[in-house]
């Protein structure tokens, strides 16, 4: 693996602090990010912010095609150099905002559900999880590294300031497994946090049994008023959140055994489903399943 440092130089470019650009150094690490990754020879990957190519080679040493997604006009212009020069063929370098992706389009293009590998920006993390969250059905599993706390946050437990939003819809349809840590000396420019690699896998079935897709976007929208404003009363920020009235909303938590008075970050996830369906036709036919 050439230094991102000599490449840069040698493609005129820098790494642009606004959209979080830190590059792997470390071919070892990058080896072990693939090989956890279980690529087989019939997947298609989706590899997030390809960059100079770190993974992208090495994955498409496994795979049956990689699709190289990266936004950044200079970096992609020269990753299709390095992918030129290291016989990338069956590479498809891709200049696209991973946050619009088709990705129906792209699982339909790929012949079935799809590989999603990256060391992701830490400015796009968050909602680029969401997306997943949103396309899991075009999703075979995810191999991901992360800021240390966002991993941190994937799979914490109720009652701490961890646990959020992005947790439980995570946790709802993705088991998530914790992989390698990568210190920030891995990685040029040095970033000042440590990232980990995380695993995603969607779920047979979700930790909720759902009604319908109208129930499964009513529990969602439930979950993200309860943490819109996650310092006050489950009650308060369900009322906001949902356009609902105070006492309409605590009467339907205590009518299923939920203490108005608590925050959200204390609520189980088979809790928010029953929370869920009491404060609508829209919600969940049960707890969890």
């Amino acid at each position: 693996m050439i230094h991102p440092r000599t490449l840069l130089g040698a493609y005129g470019l820098r790494a642009g602090k606004k959209r979080g650009q830190n590059f792997l150094t470390q071919p070892g690490t990058a080896q072990a990010i693939v090989d956890s990754a279980g690529v087989g020879p019939g997947d298609t990957v989706v590899e997030i912010g390809a960059g100079l190519g770190a993974l992208t080679l090495l994955l498409a040493a496994r795979a049956r095609r990689v699709l190289a997604v990266e936004v950044d006009r200079g970096l992609h212009q020269a990753l299709l150099q390095v992918l030129a020069e290291g016989q990338g063929e069956r590479v498809r370098a891709i200049l696209a905002d991973a946050l619009h992706l088709d990705w129906p389009a792209l699982a339909a293009e790929a012949g079935g559900p799809l590989v999603v590998v990256g060391n992701l920006p830490y400015a796009i993390s968050s909602p680029l999880l969401f997306c997943l969250v949103q396309n899991r059905a075009q999703i075979k599993g995810a191999t991901l590294m992360l800021q240390r706390e966002l991993a941190q946050r994937l799979g914490a437990g109720p009652g701490g300031k961890d646990y959020g939003r992005l947790t439980v819809l995570m946790q709802t349809w993705f088991t998530v497994r914790p992989g390698l840590e990568v210190g920030p000396e891995q990685f040029f420019p040095r970033p000042a946090v440590s990232s980990r690699v995380v695993h995603l896998t969607p779920r047979p079935r979700p930790l909720v049994e759902f009604a319908g897709p109208a129930a499964e976007a009513w529990f969602s929208r439930v979950v993200k008023a309860a943490f819109g404003q996650r310092r006050k009363t489950l009650a308060n920020s369900l009322a906001s959140g949902l356009g609902r009235e105070r006492p309409e909303v605590a009467a339907a938590l205590e009518s299923v055994g939920i203490d108005p008075m608590r925050r959200a970050e204390t609520l189980s996830i088979a809790e928010f489903a029953v929370a869920a369906a009491a404060l609508g036709p829209g919600g969940p036919a049960s707890g969890s399943a």
